[in-house]
């Protein structure tokens, strides 16, 4: 496909994503079902040029005056590719699978017009009922934070320490992948993102296959070291899911002691198993639910940490699923609100005295995190937050507290300020 047909198909599968109210990996997957005739390249870009001109969606409409898919790809061109008049008229060219010439509107737009004295949400590219939460956090940051929300997100590895000796040797073993050091985790390595938006198909890696490496955000890699565990601690990872974290605490365990991986939808919990099995991690129990029965009661009151990686909005995400930002809605966070008290009150059921709760999000709102945390010591009377710099040393990470915000009950990651996906993090101890 030329690049100009792979602009039209672009504004094809945005149209039917604005049209049905779906999700975009559904959209691109019945388009490719549909085109046999594009080949995985074709496929790569169309879906490149989609989630960008998703995470621009509002200030590409605002440069363009109109809210068209059209318009959102043009907007899109300009804003995060940087193309000029003259690149974006050739690929609407009128010819062939190309799209209608530019009109002498669009060309003036993609001349002039800028987001000077845009509002913050267009500017920012997010939903604009959600500013009041952000901007308690953010402040006078609001914009450049949630810009760096769209940028696209690069590929991080954690390499596993029970299976390689160091971060160097699973370097040194993939040279071809191009991957740097993460300037904050000490098991990282980073991929970045390549300009047709094709990442490396690191699990057909021997080095994968092998367990030696793990993909995996540098924020949620930090957020396991915050944790604090040890080996021989016994520990329930409440919210386990898929397992990433429940591998990453295993390591930081070296096998010793015991983790207990549950969840409350057991369908989450299915590829956790050839995963443990395939990074060499002997320290984790699987506790499947089973007709909705709780699958930890037996630990209550014996458990050094709690690692609660909440269901959130997922907001932290949204450089790696840019439409998730237009679909998320009121309902949705209420929802959350409900899931995130749950869980917390029932990890306070299993820690013992002087043990600790690991809560997690990758969230940024404040209802989700701070103001969770604030229910929860209120409710309980016998939890503590820990100060900032002391889950920061505890962990080794003295260096993060000039990069990290500092909130009233807990830590936030962002991608303006460490790089990473923005996750939340507070520690809260039991008291004796």
């Amino acid at each position: 496909m030329t690049p100009a047909a792979r602009i039209s198909a672009a504004v094809e599968v945005l149209g039917d994503i604005e049209t049905r109210r779906r999700p975009a990996s559904d959209a691109l997957k019945d388009w490719g079902l549909s085109h046999r005739f594009a080949g995985s390249k074709d496929r790569a870009a169309i879906a490149s040029l989609v989630y960008d001109a998703l995470r621009r969606k509002a200030s590409a409409a605002f440069i363009m005056g109109e809210t068209t898919p059209r318009a959102a790809v043009i907007g899109m061109l300009k804003l995060q590719r940087g193309l000029n008049v003259d690149a974006i008229a050739a690929l609407f060219s009128g010819e062939r699978f190309a799209q209608e010439p530019l009109s002498t509107d669009e060309r003036d737009r993609i001349a002039n017009a800028s987001l000077d004295g845009a509002p913050e949400h267009v500017a920012g590219d997010f939903p604009e009922w959600i500013e009041p939460s952000l901007s308690r956090l953010f402040g006078d940051d609001l914009i450049l934070e949630m810009q760096a929300l769209t940028a696209r997100a690069p590929l991080d590895l954690r390499v596993n320490s029970l299976k390689v000796a160091s971060r160097e040797e699973a370097h040194d073993a993939l040279p071809h992948l191009g991957a740097i050091e993460t300037p904050h985790s000490p098991y990282g390595l980073r991929i970045a993102p390549s300009e047709d938006g094709r990442g490396p198909a690191v699990q057909s890696e021997p080095e994968f296959i092998k367990g030696w490496i793990e993909i995996q955000d540098e924020g949620s890699q930090l957020v396991s070291l915050l944790s604090g565990v040890k080996p021989g601690e016994q520990v329930v990872d409440l919210c386990a899911g898929g397992g990433g974290k429940s591998l990453a605490l295993a390591a930081l365990m070296d096998n010793h002691g015991q983790i207990y991986a549950t969840d409350s939808d057991a369908r989450r919990l299915a590829p956790i198993h050839d995963r443990l099995a395939r990074a060499g991690v002997r320290n984790v129990q699987v506790r499947t639910p089973r007709a909705k029965a709780d699958a930890v009661r037996d630990l209550d009151g014996k458990i050094d940490c709690v690692v609660v990686d909440a269901p959130c909005t997922g907001i932290g995400t949204w450089r790696r699923n840019p439409d998730a930002k237009w679909r998320l809605r009121p309902g949705s966070l209420e929802t959350r609100l409900k899931e995130q008290a749950t869980v917390l009150d029932r990890a306070a059921e299993l820690v013992k005295p002087g043990g600790r709760i690991v809560y997690i999000t990758c969230s940024i709102l404040s209802e989700e995190n701070d103001d969770a945390i604030a229910r929860i010591l209120s409710a309980s009377g016998k939890l503590t937050a820990l100060p900032a710099r002391t889950v920061l040393e505890s962990a080794g990470l003295q260096k993060l507290a000039d990069v990290v915000r500092v909130t009233t009950h807990g830590l936030q990651l962002t991608p303006l300020k460490t790089g990473t996906d923005a996750f939340y993090i507070s520690v809260l101890k039991r008291n004796p």
